[in-house]
């Protein structure tokens, strides 16, 4: 066990305004009913805007108004994103229908599936906020701590015809998400009208604090050989292991995070580091001290390098296991043996061990909206409204019918054919596993565009694909709008990142199963230096690259970037 120095890792910090502002709003409170009622301005007070992040939502502006609206002298355009905390991305028909009919009457009439299995409603306006989140609410569903300084959605693989662990993983998922839950009563008291505390009574969070964490707190568990859930990108991961059927425990893996910013030096993505094997029965005791260290250690002061990968590197990952050791009372078991073959989501249907049908379903972007040729948002509401299903996000932004009896199977598939849902034809294997974030027009980050662009871009690069044969071959190709990494881009095999408008770097080599992350290539690209680009990267790939090699493997193998981070194991197999 290392030796620890508590003198050399308790900073002081001069606290962010963040900080202040957490530690003054009463639990999360502030004055956020005044800023609701407030209808001479479709904006919260300023403070207002951070807290509600909390609570799951995040104010936005259209900025593709912003010149016009300022012309004419009027405020920013502004509306409301609302995130759903759903753990493992398990949601029943009644549940996505009630979704379905609040994105057409209270959002932008669109569902955006996102990386972390939530659901998200777009273009929510104040004055329907609080009656949004309230039915919400009457779906069963919630959005308490899907953003903020709080352990957000829980991820897990859910496609129960993929593993047989399925079913155990998913309920450790709930346990953890409930367990993590903010115990402050100021979300009911706030959306919901209740009046829960005994007057003279004070909120208190046990596992948080008055201030919470420094920054969000991401955890996935993963079911080898599937890496669906990106786990080497969280703050914490729990890789699976079982005996056959059962699902005995987890190897741990901690310190993961994507985010960065070209303005801050010494930020960087990091990937998880393997620290040891922890029983089913110990995983949450695990989880819940991990999460107080970085209560007590993490950066309150730069909320660029706030997250636990940076506590991690500033402290050291032997001493923060060291740390975590001494708090548990105990040595975590040495890491049991697992291998990973992708990171990308299974497609079609695949009949489960219970004998209940599962179908994978391509959803570009996660974007769930009608188009003349294709009325995904109608067919799979009519779905919904058969109540023969669930409905499960995935982390690539993908969705599962699931728990199908053999006999409702042919009724849910003749709705799939008649509003051309699946089976689709013609999807390359790099459509398939692309993913993009939001971004502009609503994402106060972005830089460039994402999910509005890449679209027209892969047709473009499909034709480069098709002339090398590469059609069927998947490829991790993931744009986002600026480095923050929500869509994961630096474990894409080629990432694209928005520096500007129409201009992005490019990031290639990172390891299909997501085990390393990719190294950047070149700046400030266009749509044509970068299909430039790829029309001598693909070809050498098609020509040159061994059976079965993968694409991010290859261009390390051929010199083309040099390998950036792997996972590390701080302790060795058994």
């Amino acid at each position: 066990m290392a030796e620890i120095n508590n003198n050399e890792i308790f900073p002081t910090w001069n606290l962010s305004e963040v900080e202040g502002i957490k530690t003054k709003s009463n639990y999360l409170r502030g004055t956020l009913k005044k800023s609701l009622d407030d209808m001479a301005t479709g904006a919260l007070a300023e403070d207002d805007t951070q807290l509600i992040k909390f609570h799951g939502s995040y104010q936005q502006t259209d900025r593709d108004m912003e010149a016009e609206r300022k012309r004419k002298k009027l405020e920013p355009l502004y509306s409301f994103m609302i995130r759903t905390r759903i753990p493992g991305g398990v949601a029943s028909a009644g549940q996505w229908a009630i979704l379905d009919e609040l994105a057409t009457t209270h959002a932008n009439n669109t569902l955006k599936l996102t990386t972390r299995q939530a659901f998200q409603l777009h273009g929510v306006i104040k004055r329907k906020l609080k009656e949004t989140m309230q039915q919400i609410n009457e779906s069963l569903l919630d959005s308490i701590a899907a953003c903020g300084d709080v352990n957000r959605n829980v991820m897990c693989t859910t496609n129960e015809a993929l593993s047989p662990l399925v079913p155990a993983a998913y309920q450790l998922a709930k346990d953890i998400s409930a367990h993590l839950l903010p115990k402050t009563s100021a979300y009911h008291e706030i959306w919901l009208d209740k009046k829960l505390l005994v007057s003279g009574k004070e909120d208190e969070e046990p596992i948080y604090g008055k201030t919470y964490l420094p920054r969000k707190f991401k955890i996935a568990i993963a079911i080898p050989p599937y890496n669906d859930t990106d786990i080497f990108s969280n703050d914490l991961g729990l890789i699976a292991i079982g005996d056959k059927d059962k699902l005995e425990g987890f190897n741990v893996a901690i310190g993961g995070g994507l985010g960065m910013s070209f303005s801050e030096p010494g930020t960087y993505p990091r990937l998880g580091d393997v620290i040891g094997y922890v029983p089913y029965d110990k995983a949450i005791a695990v989880i819940e001290e991990v999460v107080k260290l970085q209560r007590d250690y993490g950066n309150r002061e730069n909320r660029r390098k706030a997250r636990l990968k940076y506590t991690m590197d500033s402290i050291g990952p032997e001493k923060f296991k060291a740390l975590l050791e001494k708090r548990l009372g105990y040595t975590l078991d040495k890491t049991r043996k697992f291998k990973f073959k992708s990171n990308g989501d299974f497609f079609g249907w695949k009949k489960a061990k219970s004998g209940k049908w599962f179908l994978g379903l391509y959803i570009e972007h996660g974007r769930v909206k009608d188009e003349p040729e294709y009325r995904l948002k109608t067919g799979l509401r009519k779905i919904a409204d058969l109540n023969k299903c669930d409905f499960r996000l995935t982390g690539n932004q993908g969705l599962v019918l699931g728990a199908i009896k053999e006999e409702d199977k042919k009724e849910i598939a003749a709705l799939l054919k008649e509003y051309n849902i699946w089976p689709k034809e013609n999807i390359s294997g790099a459509r398939q596993h692309a993913i993009a974030c939001v971004a502009l027009n609503t994402c106060a980050m972005a830089f460039a565009e994402a999910e509005r662009y890449l679209p027209s871009l892969m047709e473009k690069i499909e034709l480069i694909l098709a002339q090398c044969n590469l059609t069927h071959d998947d490829l991790l190709i993931r744009m986002t709008g600026c480095p923050n990494g929500c869509g994961r881009p630096f474990l894409g095999e080629i990432g694209l990142v928005g520096r500007s408008l129409g201009k992005y770097n490019m990031y290639l080599g990172a390891g299909f199963a997501g085990d390393r992350l990719n190294t950047l290539y070149k700046q400030t690209l266009g749509e044509q230096e970068i299909l430039e680009e790829l029309k001598v990267l693909l070809p050498r790939y098609a020509q040159e690259r061994n059976d079965g090699e993968r694409f991010g493997d290859f261009v390390v193998r051929a010199g083309i970037v040099k390998p950036e981070k792997e996972i590390n194991f701080i302790v060795p197999f058994q």
